[in-house]
């Protein structure tokens, strides 16, 4: 069994608010996971704090795309979608930027939630399962 992890995301400050910051930088997530002919895409999301719903969709799907490729894989090979939204009500925001990118031959299963994000100006957060070519 092999197991590829693409990019290692360290940090130095804990997700909860007040805590104090580590005493040295921690290796949080893996941007992608790559496990026999399936990568893991961990959730994603823009830090363009003036971006509506729909851009920062764009600016999400577009690092996906990008993590796809650099794994062998693309849009196309798509399983599984998890999205959170900060607030339900920019759906239809979401959904425009991702008909717009997502492979019509080739949509994946997908949920769509609404959910509090970890920084107050993110409004969309996407994490993947993909099959490799």
């Amino acid at each position: 069994m092999t197991i590829i992890r693409h990019k290692i995301r360290y940090g130095t400050e804990p997700y909860a608010r007040g805590a104090p910051p580590y005493p040295k930088p921690r290796a949080r997530s893996t941007n992608a996971v790559v496990h026999n002919d399936t990568v893991y895409i961990r959730g994603q999301v823009s830090d363009d704090r003036n971006a509506d719903a729909k851009k920062q969709t764009e600016q999400v799907l577009a690092v996906i795309e990008k993590l796809l490729a650099e794994v062998g894989s693309n849009k196309s090979k798509l399983l599984w979608v998890n999205v959170w939204l900060a607030d339900i009500r920019d759906v239809d925001a979401h959904n425009e930027a991702w008909e717009s990118w997502i492979d019509p031959e080739n949509p994946p299963a997908r949920a769509t939630v609404e959910a509090r994000l970890a920084a107050e100006f993110q409004k969309v957060e996407i994490s993947a399962i993909a099959a490799l070519d």
